[in-house]
This record gives C-alpha cells, structure tokens and sequence, in this order.
C-alpha cells in the first residue's frame, strides 16, 4: 500500500516548486547567457524564488506519466489523487487556472486547473514513480505529428524536425527542449513526445544509435541561431531526446514536442514498505 498522504504531499511540494524555482540545468545556462534581456531572465527567477512567485504567468496545464508496479496497491484511483493534488496547488497558490471544461464552445475555466493529463504505464514490481511535466500555452501549441513514409531516410527526418523548430520555435519561449516520439500509432508517438521532455538535459538515449541521433540534432538545430527569446544569441536547444517504439511496417509516425525556456518537469518515486 502506497498511501494517498504520501503521494498528495510529496507530489504537492515538488510541482509547487518546480512552478517558483528555476530548473537547475536550466539556471546554468541563464547565467551563462550575456545577450538581450539576460538581466531581466535572471532577475525573474530570482524573485520568483524569494517571494514564492511563479516564474511565468502561464502556469500551464499539468502532464502526468505514471509508472505504477503490479504489486502496488493504492487507496483509490490514481487519477482521482492527481487531480486533488493539482487542485492542492493551484488553489493554494497564486497560480493561474488555465484550463477550460469545454474546449470549443463555452470554453469555461474550471477554476482549478483539472483535469490534469494523465499517462498510466503499467509496470513490474513495488514501485510507483511519476513524472510530470507542467507545460504552457505557447510551447504546447507548437506539437506536431508527422505520419512519414516507412521508407524515409535519417537525414530527411532531421530536415523535418529541423523545418518545424526552424519555422516555428521562436513562438515557444525558447531555448527549447525538443522531445520527439518515434514509432507506435499516431497517438503512441505523440505521448513518447511528451516523455522524452522529462528526461534531463544531459541524458542520453540508451540505444547508441539513437543516441548519436539526438546529438547530432542537437547540433543542427542550434545551426538556426534562434535564440533566447528568439533574439538570435545564446542556444536554441537545450537539448534533444528520442523514445521510440515498435511500428506496423506501413508507418512512420513521429510525434515532436516543445519545451519553453523554463522545462518544468519532475519526478517522484514512491517505494510500497
């Protein structure tokens, strides 16, 4: 048993503080960063942390992917204890709702920020681990999918994700962190997207193919000198990283996902004692 207290309280503190304080892979390049508006980059996230302000006024919609091990039990669903703690925080706080009940025609604030997207994977053992991204308008809307064709070659992949960041990533409040999904359905690939912008800057992929891949574009996109804030200097991309999965041998389905400037993500591991 992984109790609902536990969850709701480690959950709670750490999607609070990934909403006020900067990411510090993310920090180390701001203040490396000596181009337009570094002062200001800096100041924020300085008195962000001191007066318990967010770093950004959307503070998005949270994205859960949750790893629950077979042997785990839990007091009830886990969708019902991630929207009470997305409530938690964003009714506690002085974070903005941004979500709408309705997404075409009244379009009406819940007030809350719920539902969160929640991402359940089942797998082996006594563990559950959940990771979560919190993710704003500007770089959500920048997501793509592209269903290519089986017989396309590596480098007409990259000139495509390439052409996407390219025409479009100056939008998402760059730098970016770029996460694309590989394989599955249409659907699969735009969640393994979605994962892929929870990992850490420097991590790679464990395939070493895939692997180079993500280096190799990495390297490409900061080829296009967009910028902080798209103001051509500093990086483009923080980083670049791939999951991928098994495909029916008639589709190439790629999913790309945008990370604004701020990546804010976490993880939290409970272990059943």
């Amino acid at each position: 048993m992984i109790s609902k207290r536990e969850i709701l309280e480690k959950l709670t503190n750490h999607i609070v503080q990934v909403n006020e304080t900067i990411n510090p892979e993310v920090k180390t390049y701001i203040d490396e960063y000596k181009g337009p508006f570094s002062q200001a980059l800096k100041e924020n996230y300085k008195i962000a942390e001191v007066e318990k302000l967010p770093l950004c006024q959307d503070t998005g919609i949270v994205e859960f992917f949750v790893f629950l091990g077979n042997e785990v039990i839990l007091e009830e669903p886990i969708f019902s204890t991630l929207s009470e703690v997305v409530e938690k925080v964003y009714t506690e706080n002085p974070f903005r709702f941004s979500l709408v009940s309705d997404p075409l025609f009244e379009r009406k604030n819940t007030k809350n920020n719920t539902p969160p997207v929640v991402h359940i994977f089942q797998v082996s053992g006594k563990s559950l681990d959940i990771k979560f991204l919190v993710k704003g308008g500007g770089s959500e809307n920048l997501s793509a999918l592209f269903m290519l064709k089986p017989s396309i070659g590596v480098q007409e992949l990259k000139d495509v994700i390439i052409g996407h960041v390219k025409e479009n990533g100056a939008k998402g409040c760059p730098p970016l962190h770029v996460g694309i999904g590989i394989g599955g359905t249409s659907d699969k690939a735009m969640v393994l997207s979605k994962l892929a912008l929870t990992k850490s800057f420097k991590e790679r992929n464990q395939n070493p193919v895939y692997a180079d891949f993500e280096e190799a574009l990495l390297k490409d996109l900061n080829t296009l000198k967009i910028g902080f804030q798209g103001l051509k200097e500093g990086v483009s991309v923080f980083s670049v990283h791939v999951e991928y999965a098994p495909t029916h041998i008639a589709t190439l389905p790629v999913g790309v996902s945008l990370d604004c400037y701020l990546c804010r993500k976490g993880v939290v591991k409970f272990e059943d004692r």
